[in-house]
């Protein structure tokens, strides 16, 4: 059970990542939003890669 919530928490994170990408403005608080993005989609991938192993 430990490993589907895991696999959820990986595929919102990929999702709210992609999003905040999508939306981040062209100024600084889009920066912010970017790197945040970038983040999440990093958590996102580490935590897919370890529910494989």
């Amino acid at each position: 059970m430990v490993m589907h919530g895991r696999r959820v928490l990986a595929i919102v994170l990929v999702a709210l990542g992609g999003i905040l990408m999508f939306f981040a403005p062209e100024v600084w608080a889009g920066v912010v939003l970017l790197a945040a993005g970038i983040l999440l989609e990093a958590v996102g991938i580490t935590l897919e890669r370890r529910e494989r192993r």
